[in-house]
């Protein structure tokens, strides 16, 4: 294999372990709300807290993995996280749980800002959108097996082994990375002069172009559309990962056996979704070019998503109800890897800023969106909160009209 194929390789596991320990959560959500006595309202705000951490340090964690490279990020933030999984496991009242879930999300904040620093310095320009694909399918898949990790561990130990666990794993990949990782392909003693000279050749850093301050970046108006859409799309997004479970139980009246394989199905479409989008921008782009290759799959599938989850919520019938969210969220994932690929077209150099300040602005969406479905759900019922995300999913791919990867904010004329 490669050595940039291996590179992404090893941070598609990171994506992987990074959806197991921010997904264990809504899946032990029944058991963790029942054992600390919390309500609807009272499990949107831990799960919002999350949402807020992670959305306020993106952009410092993106800006410091640009200034110090992804390698010593990574490490950082996987480590602390991984601690803050296993301190979920002691935690014993609503406070507490605010606190820990706050703390966890700062550091998972770091993940994808510095993932995608390392795939623009490892991958040419033209794999970065399979790149991404392979990173989000990645997190798909550690999000759909978290139900069936998770569940059978909690039902046997309790749901406080789930987050013990989950946290060693964490541990066990920064030691890898740390003795195996280099932050140049230069700096790769066995990679080939060939691999090498083709890496350095098309990935397309703009080295010569002087980085801006963050404030020049953010002033850059074709990231502000970026931004929009990419809230409506993490709006449907962590309703998947935070809320779905505690739909499919209290809303629908699914079993938590049967939640096991209910709750995976999801996002095993999605992880298709994540890859099939990637495949297919990186094709369009060939044939279309990055202008208008990196809008068709996204606006597509947003479309075709907002669909699919406006008609489960207003579906009586609970099969069909599953069915459609499942193609939902595989519609809908396409997105994912598609726009973290323009994060890097249009950030060059500074990929890592743009990238977090991306998903800032989704998490923006994502936060709001969870805490307020507690209260919408206690007061209109578990569909409506759903009908709305459907909504933003079609906003979300018109915006893709005004949304331009040929723009790169490290080359813009000042």
């Amino acid at each position: 294999m490669k050595k940039r194929y291996q590179v992404l390789l090893v941070l598609s596991i990171l994506s992987t372990v990074t959806f197991l320990d921010r997904i264990a959560i809504s899946t032990a959500g029944e058991r963790i709300s029942k054992d600390l006595g919390l309500s609807p309202v009272q499990w949107g705000w831990v799960l919002g807290m999350f949402t807020l951490a992670y959305g306020l340090f993106e952009i410092p964690t993106g800006l410091l993995g640009d200034r110090l490279g992804a390698k010593r990020l990574l490490i950082r933030v996987v480590l602390w996280w991984s601690f803050f999984t296993v301190l979920t496991g002691f935690s014993t009242g609503f406070v507490m749980l605010l606190a820990v879930r706050f703390l966890f999300g700062i550091g998972e904040a770091g993940a994808y800002p510095n993932i995608s620093i390392a795939l623009s310095k490892w991958l040419p320009a033209f794999e970065r959108g399979k790149g991404q694909a392979l990173i989000w399918a990645a997190s798909r898949i550690g999000a759909g097996l978290t139900p069936i990790l998770v569940i059978p561990i909690q039902q046997k130990y309790g749901w406080q082994m789930s987050f013990y666990i989950l946290g060693g794993v964490g541990l066990l990949w920064v030691i890898f990375w740390i003795f195996w990782y280099k932050e140049e392909p230069s700096e790769a003693k066995d990679i080939s002069k060939e691999e090498l000279n083709f890496i350095l050749e098309n990935r397309q850093l703009s080295d010569h172009s002087p980085k801006q301050s963050v404030w020049k970046i953010l002033n850059h108006p074709n990231l502000w559309i970026l931004f929009l859409m990419y809230y409506c799309y993490a709006a449907g997004a962590y309703f998947f990962q935070s809320w779905m479970p505690k739909y499919l139980q209290q809303g629908r009246g699914i079993s938590e056996e049967n939640m096991k394989f209910i709750a995976s199905a999801p996002f095993i479409l999605g992880a298709v979704g994540c890859f099939l989008g990637g495949i297919l921008s990186d094709y369009t782009v060939k044939k279309y070019g990055k202008k208008w290759g990196r809008r068709i799959v996204p606006m597509i599938g947003l479309s075709l998503s907002g669909i699919c989850l406006i008609t489960a919520s207003l579906s009586q019938n609970d099969t069909l109800a599953v069915v459609l969210l499942s193609l939902g969220l595989a519609t809908m994932d396409v997105t994912a890897p598609v726009a973290w690929a323009v994060a890097m077209d249009i950030g060059g150099k500074q990929s890592g800023t743009v990238s977090g300040a991306m998903n800032s602005a989704g998490l923006i969406g994502a936060y709001i969106n969870t805490v307020s479905f507690g209260y919408l759900a206690t007061t209109f019922g578990y569909y409506f909160p759903v009908l709305m995300i459907g909504g933003l999913l079609i906003l979300g791919s018109i915006l893709w009209l005004k949304i331009d990867a040929t723009h790169q904010v490290s080359v813009q004329s000042e």
